[in-house]
């Protein structure tokens, strides 16, 4: 009979039961494929299912301490909303990409223009994905590590803590990855909680409240390029803003993009290991440091690392790459790192002008931005500075002191 037939040789081919989901689709295919069950369905008689046989869901291997969900409803249940505002918010068969009022949408979605040329998406959370969205972060993705040459949103790590592996090098290497967060699709979003053991539909709820794509509707307040060098940016930052991808404003985006980034780290870590090289990478910025003949090969090992990083499926800005012997000023995030990590002069001389003209006519005539938190803006500023260069920062943590802000 067809039917023992069949079941002896899948019994030869897997004489234990299937663990991972993987296996159990390698089974249906050698199923599917093998003459036996192709003979069944040409016997007068057709074959009926009499009773599915469901597995219950289950964790696979957890390599890091995340919390457990088996099934939707579990992570519902950790996520503390209902079964129902999950699928809303996960939107798994995106129904919202198609929905023609933007009201509907998760996002509000907001271009901005980069000093250098071309726009930013800023996709901001409302308030109930954003507190999924926290929730995800706080219980899931703080607990998973990330490599340790990703010096941003990270605790403990900072632009600082970035720019200090490359202080007193004799020359740096710095490249730019375009359009950071836009360019990290859904399906690397999806591996990130696969590989935390979750099972399949539990990891596409998570990155589906973790991604977005840009509505539809929303196209057509997409800025249009004012130069023809920057068409090609144009067009791929269009097509990555509608397919399904991490939103640049959403909690959990910092931190996915850092595991995202995982095999980036990685390879680049071990291209620069082996050629004598320190790497560090702060969000989209690479920067790379070293001393003998790296001032001469800097450029091929920038084509390099520019390969690695297509490879692992991220864009270069090539008009950004830039490289900087000791004999100028070399900068990594802002700071100055020749010899020591230090505040460009003239930002510096800029803060302090404020400051002082602050003190002397009041502090509502200097903000001529019209910036909401005035003063809060010129104490981080001041705060960045002391964590630069205290004795300089001292000067101005005093300045700011004396400023009268009633006047």
């Amino acid at each position: 009979m067809w039917l023992a037939a069949l079941v002896r040789a899948v019994l030869r081919k897997s004489p234990a039961p299937p663990e991972e989901d993987e296996a159990i689709e390698a089974i249906a295919a050698f199923i599917e494929t093998h003459r036996r069950f192709d003979e069944a369905f040409n016997l007068r008689e057709r074959a009926h299912v009499r009773r599915w046989l469901f597995r219950p869901p289950s964790m696979g291997a957890v390599p890091w301490p995340v919390p457990p969900a088996a099934g939707v409803l579990d992570l519902a249940e950790l996520l503390e909303i209902d079964g129902r505002e999950l699928e809303w918010l996960a939107d798994t068969r995106r129904y919202l990409n198609r929905a023609r009022s933007p009201r509907l949408a998760h996002y509000h979605s907001t271009w901005l223009l980069k000093p250098g040329g071309g726009f930013r998406l800023i996709e901001t959370p409302k308030p109930l994905i954003k507190l999924v969205q926290r929730r995800v972060l706080r219980r899931i993705l703080d607990v998973i590590p990330v490599h340790e040459r990703a010096e941003g949103f990270v605790r403990g790590r900072s632009p600082l803590s970035h720019a200090s592996r490359h202080t007193g090098s004799a020359a740096l290497l710095c490249l730019d990855l375009e359009d950071f967060f836009t360019s990290i699709p859904f399906g690397r979003v999806y591996r990130v909680f696969r590989a935390a053991g979750y099972p399949v539909p539990v990891a596409r709820s998570l990155a589906g409240v973790c991604t977005t794509a840009l509505p539809t509707v929303e196209l057509a307040r997409m800025p249009r390029p004012r130069l023809a060098s920057e068409v090609p940016h144009h067009q791929r930052l269009r097509q990555s803003a509608l397919r399904r991808h991490l939103p640049q404003g959403a909690p959990t985006s910092p931190a996915l993009a850092n595991l995202c980034a995982l095999g980036l780290d990685r390879r680049l870590h071990a291209a620069a290991r082996a050629a004598g090289l320190q790497y560090s990478r702060y969000a989209d910025d690479l920067a790379f440091s070293g001393g003998g003949d790296f001032p001469r090969r800097a450029r091929d090992f920038a084509v390099l690392a520019a390969a690695i990083a297509i490879d692992e499926g991220f864009c270069v800005n090539f008009r950004k790459t830039r490289v900087t012997r000791q004999s100028a000023r070399q900068r990594v995030c802002g700071v100055v790192v020749n010899d020591h990590p230090n505040v460009p002069r003239e930002d510096y001389d800029h803060l302090k002008a404020i400051l002082t003209n602050c003190v002397r006519r009041g502090a509502v005539g200097e903000n001529r931005e019209g910036l909401a938190d005035f003063r809060g803006h010129l104490r981080g500023r001041v705060g960045w500075v002391q964590a630069i260069a205290p004795a300089k920062g001292a000067k101005l943590a005093r300045l700011f002191e004396a400023i009268d802000w009633d006047r």
